[in-house]
């Protein structure tokens, strides 16, 4: 690469980085140079979190490459940066529900990541709900910030449905707390006794959920899942259920909609790119939940001649859109000399489609 790099990414893949970040990362790794060959691109980054790779190192790296843009793809954030750039917050669920987060993570967000938000030309995020939050909880200018939903990639041929002894529910994601996997785990085992179904969860085997069983079905978790396998997972459920109280994005729902499997969902863990194609209850409602399974056990051709349509519609959700979006944020923001502020001129968050 000759000259300074119009963007510098941060690549780091740490110990705080949950899937759904990974995945974004990635996503801008692997895409970028295709369908952005126009915009000279570095990689930067190195170390863990909260560490001096993150505090000083990135900084001066930024310094010693004069990028005109660097893009920070997580929260984790030094709180120096010397350059102009952008920053992506998928959620905050940690301030939402500080009940269920460390005890020094609002201390972070106050002094670190607050600041370092205000200061950005630009805040990426993936659903018009958290607009409001970052208003709320970081004191975000809204004009500066820009809604782009995630995406996946959807294998070609999709492989083959998982088939099990019985009829099953599937969740897929991490445990959580504010997952509320204790209320998917009551709506399934109050559901009516004459319903064989399991309810099968991805990841580690939770001890705390085996409280309450149903006569005739199986609560069983299945460890760590290939890409392959969780597709199959979700070809082979009656439904996909995703109780949380919030999400950013929700990557497993979009994963389900495209395996052309039903999804249930709780509101708030429903991004509204995909509300239309969810069936969705309130956030804690175990009766309001165990109706819509009901639902799902007992009328599954009407829930399933609705997959097709879904499928169709969410289908322009991939990660290519989202990276092809990503770098016209980019563009927007190069836009002039390096010191000049184009975000002066926004009346308001856009929303990318």
């Amino acid at each position: 690469m000759t000259g300074h790099p119009d963007v510098a990414l941060d690549v780091r893949e740490t110990s705080h980085t949950s899937a759904g970040m990974l995945a974004y990362v990635r996503a801008l790794r692997r895409l970028l140079p295709r369908v952005a060959p126009d915009l000279r691109r570095a990689e930067i980054g190195a170390g863990d979190n909260f560490d001096l790779a993150e505090q000083v190192g990135l900084p001066f790296a930024l310094l010693r490459l004069r990028a005109r843009l660097a893009h920070f793809p997580t929260p984790y954030v030094p709180r120096i940066v010397p350059v102009p750039y952008l920053v992506t917050v998928h959620d905050l669920i940690d301030l939402e529900f500080p009940q269920y987060a460390k005890r020094k993570v609002p201390a972070y967000w106050r002094y670190v990541v607050s600041p370092v938000l205000r200061g950005a030309r630009a805040v990426i995020t993936d659903d018009d709900a958290t607009v409001p939050l970052l208003v709320r909880y970081a004191g975000v200018d809204p004009a500066r910030v820009r809604v782009i939903p995630l995406g996946i990639d959807v294998p070609d041929p999709l492989p083959a449905p998982l088939v099990r002894s019985r009829p099953y529910l599937l969740y897929a994601g991490n445990h959580r707390p504010h997952k509320d996997l204790a209320t998917l785990v009551a709506a399934w085992a109050s559901l009516p006794a004459g319903d064989a179904v399991d309810l099968v969860l991805t990841g580690d085997d939770e001890p705390s959920l085996r409280g309450v069983r149903h006569p005739r079905g199986e609560l069983a978790f299945t460890g760590d899942c290939s890409r392959d396998e969780i597709w199959r997972l979700h070809r082979g459920a009656l439904a996909y259920v995703h109780p949380a109280l919030r999400e950013g994005f929700g990557l497993p729902l979009l994963e389900a909609l495209q395996a052309g499997t039903p999804v249930v969902a709780a509101e708030p863990a429903v991004p509204s790119v995909l509300a239309p194609y969810v069936h969705r209850y309130p956030a804690g409602d175990v009766a309001a939940l165990r109706a819509l399974l009901v639902r799902v056990l007992e009328q599954p051709d009407a829930f399933a001649s609705e997959t097709q349509l879904a499928r169709t519609r969410t289908a322009h959700l991939t990660w290519e859109r989202t990276v092809r979006a990503t770098a016209d944020v980019y563009r927007e923001l190069l836009v002039g000399s390096p010191s000049a502020n184009p975000l002066t001129a926004f009346g308001g968050p856009r929303k990318l489609k």
